[in-house]
């Protein structure tokens, strides 16, 4: 991902196809962000997710995941809905942000708690 994200934020804001690019691999590494938590939920027969955001919620309820990391993914799959779906008025400042400072650091984190606990058991 690092790859493709310009460095700054006005290069991002006028160039249309990186843009797209980025956004667009942001929607599928939080859609694979999805699939594992529940891979992890159906593997470790773990409560049944009422929705895609309530997973991590039961990753963090389960000690996978730190409740701040939870929380963070949460926010990352509204922001992946937002984009997706064009609900309301998209914040390109803060898309930016979040793909050149938080996403990987942050997913990242993610799959190293999950290997971790996996590891474990």
């Amino acid at each position: 991902m690092v790859e493709i994200i310009p460095e700054s934020f006005e290069e991002y804001d006028s160039d249309l196809k990186t843009k797209a690019a980025c956004e667009r691999y942001f929607e599928k590494i939080i859609e694979a962000c999805v699939d594992l938590a529940f891979l992890v939920i159906k593997r470790r027969d773990l409560e049944v997710p009422e929705n895609e955001e309530s997973s991590f919620v039961i990753l963090a309820d389960n000690q996978i995941l730190p409740d701040k990391l939870s929380k963070q993914l949460i926010d990352f799959k509204g922001m992946r809905n937002i984009l997706a779906h064009k609900y309301g008025k998209v914040d390109d400042n803060k898309v930016y942000l979040t793909l050149s400072e938080e996403i990987e650091r942050d997913v990242r984190e993610y799959i190293n708690k999950v290997k971790n606990y996996s590891e474990e058991k």
